[in-house]
């Protein structure tokens, strides 16, 4: 991608760069799956990040922000996927922060934005339920106001990193009556909350990443719902927005073709390097092709933001067509290691079968199919986009 950088710029990157080369933990660099990481490694870097002042580009100045330029967040991202970074959590940064400092009250932008910053709340998202993913305003959990707190009933699925977390966001119902859309509000629970209870869901690749959260009579104070009653779908979409654009992984998905390309230089077949088959290399162009064009979107977006537009109908486009890359990226990795691709028991003497770059390309493909589905499925931005943008 041919861009112009001034002399400004180019120092940003250098010290982003360097930064990072002295600051992340070293042990923590290259970690490319979350499930193998401890909370404190998780951690770790947000809290270097939030001594730097480095920890919230997106927000605004007054809110603890960087005051960086669109082009200064986007060489920031890439110097992070570049180097492998930790990624940092999104549900508390990206998701439900914007939410309280666009919404909320000034005494909940006082208690809870420099705890998110912190990182002294971990938060997790309670949205999707059994029977309401795609088709959210479906959802069943309520919200009944006795007295001065609300009492919430019902239960949330697929909540990521729940049994670490120890705030939740959670979208409930507070008209029964009124239309799907119009009858929910937006709450903050405290996960130490009596009632509340989380039970592990075990993935297809052996983790427990996510989660089923429970809410048994749970009692939340009115002054925890974020705006006023009923309103909670605009702040909910408003967040699913923020959510889409970040869902896109640009950068991190450069870095991944990276490793594929080096995976297919590596691999043989009939002694040629694999990536030197015409047809692989042509599955590797059209990936990057997609990807460079997808890159652009970004930038327009974040330049739309810098200007105070909220994330529009880009943001799908950015959602399906970023996870559809990621998707083929994976894709890739595990038809160029073959069959050292295969799911395998690690053996008694820790040793792996076949190259160090074959670890793990099979654990990321099983994970990555869920990137079309969370954060609204692909199907449903579709009909974002169809509406929003052609008119349908």
């Amino acid at each position: 991608m041919d861009m112009q950088f001034t002399p400004e710029d180019l120092a940003f990157r250098d010290e982003v760069r360097q930064f990072i080369a002295d600051e992340h933990p070293k042990a923590l660099l290259g970690i490319r799956y979350r499930q193998h990481l401890k909370r404190e490694d998780i951690l770790a870097w947000h809290q270097i990040l939030y001594q730097k002042g480095w920890i919230a580009p997106n927000w605004p100045v007054e809110y603890g922000g960087t005051g960086w330029t669109p082009m200064q967040r986007y060489m920031f991202s890439e110097e992070c996927a570049r180097a492998e970074t930790v990624t940092i959590l999104p549900f508390g940064l990206n998701m439900v922060g914007p939410v309280i400092y666009t919404f909320g009250s000034p005494e909940q932008k006082e208690r809870f934005l420099p705890k998110i910053l912190s990182a002294e709340h971990w938060w997790c998202q309670g949205y999707s339920e059994p029977e309401a993913g795609s088709d959210l305003a479906s959802l069943r959990t309520t919200a009944v106001l006795d007295g001065d707190e609300y009492v919430i009933n019902g239960q949330k699925t697929w909540t990521t990193l729940a049994q670490l977390a120890n705030w939740i966001f959670v979208l409930a119902r507070t008209d029964p009556g009124a239309k799907p859309q119009a009858g929910i509000s937006f709450f903050l629970v405290d996960m130490n909350t009596p009632g509340v209870s989380v039970r592990p869901i075990k993935l297809i690749d052996g983790s427990y990443e996510v989660n089923d959260t429970f809410f048994d009579n749970v009692r939340v104070p009115r002054e925890n719902m974020i705006g006023e009653e009923n309103q909670g779908w605009t702040y909910a979409k408003f967040l699913l927005g923020h959510e889409r654009v970040g869902i896109a992984g640009v950068a991190r998905s450069k870095t991944a073709l990276g490793y594929v390309r080096d995976m297919a230089a590596h691999e043989m077949v009939d002694g040629v390097p694999l990536g030197e088959d015409d047809g692989f290399a042509a599955k590797l162009a059209e990936v990057e092709i997609e990807l460079t064009a997808l890159e652009f979107t970004e930038l327009r977006s974040l330049a739309a933001e810098s200007q105070g537009r909220a994330p529009g109908a880009e943001a799908s486009i950015l959602k399906i067509r970023g996870t559809e890359i990621q998707q083929r990226i994976t894709e890739l990795a595990v038809e160029a290691v073959a069959h050292y691709g295969f799911p395998k028991g690690p053996s008694e003497d820790g040793a792996t079968v076949g190259p160090a770059y074959a670890v793990g390309a099979v654990d990321n493909y099983l994970q990555m199919r869920k990137t079309s589905i969370y954060g609204g499925s692909n199907e449903i931005q579709r009909n974002i986009i169809a509406k929003m943008v052609l008119g349908l």
